[in-house]
């Protein structure tokens, strides 16, 4: 049953009618005392709650009615809904437990997916399944691994891949986010539409507006035609926002927008466009940690991360790196011509003990690096060693789990602080080769660069 509360009965009515043809059972509250009589005789399974039931427009009175449901009922999902909807209002419905915020008038699909979404999360799977399982229920193929906490991950995903939930995918630089974005997608009612992949780090804030929502023609000087922007592109499929915490807050606001409304303006024109996209976000940012900075809006925050991901970087699976190394020599097999290609037991075991701050990517350019260069066909730790620098700990006894590096004690920087002077370090190693240094620190070329402009790090165009 979905419980409509709004002292409307216009509203009433026509929210009734909506989803009764859409299949299902429906009741009606207009106000706090009706609610608790229904509460009292049937448990809804979805509610939909409007935010004012007086002269008063601030929205007191739905959040002590969210707060009230929430008390009695914290696991039904609840979507408000309000005619004065402002960023302060869905911030604060959001943090009393409230499952999205929409204002009135609504989109009659995107409010039905709403709350199929919210009923589809609300009914649970089991925490985690084999990989045998996994393989037969969805596409994973591409996403190589059995330890416990990736299969976490994948059942997570397996969970809200069918739905329209916003993802945010955390995690260090290479460990796998794309893939996991890409999966999402191909395991989603829209596999056969448009996966439109964006990241944000390398578009600078002049081309942000007309990469994402397009230009017409006249915009700007060097706009000669019309450009479809990427959201445009991504009708009706997904859209992976890659380094969303890289943008910067004017960037932000007009990014809110389109995910709180479904609406855009190309660059130039004045008509509105509306837009279907499944979002799904990744960061190698503490995003939490930068709202409390004010340095990313909240409302901004609440809207990307209804579910989140956190990947494991390598090192917290070593037991997944033989299988990584096997998947990557397989492929370069026949890339390279090599049938007979082979890594060694010993090899094997070392690779295990590595660190390997750039994740998954640095594995396989190392693994790479040796098949390319390696004499024989059997790879051995020295085909692999030649390839790391020093500072991935390539000795034997950091192999071992030995390191002899010891960071700045804590507190006594930030974490800007700590990631320009790595850069700095890297770049005078590299001899200021952006895309070594890019490669030394497991992020694109375009991140680094924004990241250069950031630190006001001098740098030499490739």
């Amino acid at each position: 049953m979905l419980l409509i509360i709004d002292d409307d009965i216009a509203i009433q009515t026509s929210l009734s009618l909506l989803f009764r043809k859409e299949g299902f059972a429906v009741r009606v509250a207009d106000g706090p005392f009706e609610t608790r009589e229904v509460l009292d005789e049937e448990t809804p399974e979805a509610i939909i709650l409007d935010m004012n039931f007086s002269v008063d427009t601030s929205g007191e009175d739905g959040l002590r009615l969210l707060r009230y449901i929430r008390e009695r009922l914290p696991n039904v999902p609840v979507l408000l809904i309000t005619g004065w909807g402002s960023i302060d209002l869905a911030v604060q419905g959001m943090r009393a437990g409230a499952n999205d915020f929409m204002t009135k008038p609504w989109q009659n699909d995107h409010l039905v997916q709403s709350v199929r979404t919210a009923l589809k999360l609300a009914a649970g799977v089991p925490l985690s399944a084999g990989r045998q399982q996994l393989n037969e229920q969805f596409q994973f193929d591409t996403i190589i691994g059995e330890d416990p906490k990736l299969l976490d991950v994948l059942t997570t995903i397996g969970r809200v891949a069918p739905t329209d939930a916003p993802v945010l995918i955390t995690g260090e630089s290479g460990t796998g986010k794309e893939l996991v974005a890409e999966a999402v997608h191909q395991n989603s009612r829209r596999k056969r539409q448009p996966f439109v992949k964006v990241n944000l780090g390398g578009i600078s804030s002049t081309l942000f507006e007309s990469e994402l929502f397009g230009h017409v023609r006249g915009a700007f000087t060097d706009a000669k035609t019309d450009r479809v922007g990427r959201f445009e592109l991504a009708n009706k499929g997904s859209i992976f926002l890659d380094e969303i915490g890289d943008l910067d807050p004017a960037a932000q606001v007009k990014l809110l927008r389109v995910l709180q409304d479904r609406t855009f303006e190309p660059l130039g024109s004045s008509k509105t466009r509306t837009v279907d996209v499944r979002v799904i976000c990744a960061t190698n940012r503490n995003l939490e940690e930068m709202v409390s900075r004010g340095t990313f809006r909240e409302d901004l925050f609440y809207r990307i991360n209804l579910i989140t991901v956190r990947l494991p970087a390598l090192r917290e699976r070593p037991a997944d790196i033989p299988r990584l190394v096997s998947f990557f020599v397989d492929n370069l097999k026949k890339l390279y011509n090599r049938p007979n290609l082979q890594v060694s037991k010993d090899a094997q075991h070392w690779l295990k003990g590595l660190s390997l701050p750039g994740n998954i990517r640095q594995l396989k350019n190392v693994v790479e690096r040796a098949v390319l260069l390696a004499p024989g066909d059997t790879l051995t730790i020295p085909d692999f060693e030649k390839h790391l620098p020093v500072t991935s700990g390539s000795s034997a006894q950091t192999a071992r789990g030995v390191s002899h590096y010891v960071g700045p004690p804590v507190g006594s920087m930030t974490l800007d602080q700590m990631e320009r002077q790595m850069i700095e370090r890297a770049m005078a190693f590299h001899q200021n080769r952006v895309s070594n240094v890019a490669r030394a620190l497991g992020i694109t070329r375009f991140a680094l660069y924004r990241r250069l402009e950031k630190y006001g790090i001098a740098y030499q165009e490739e």
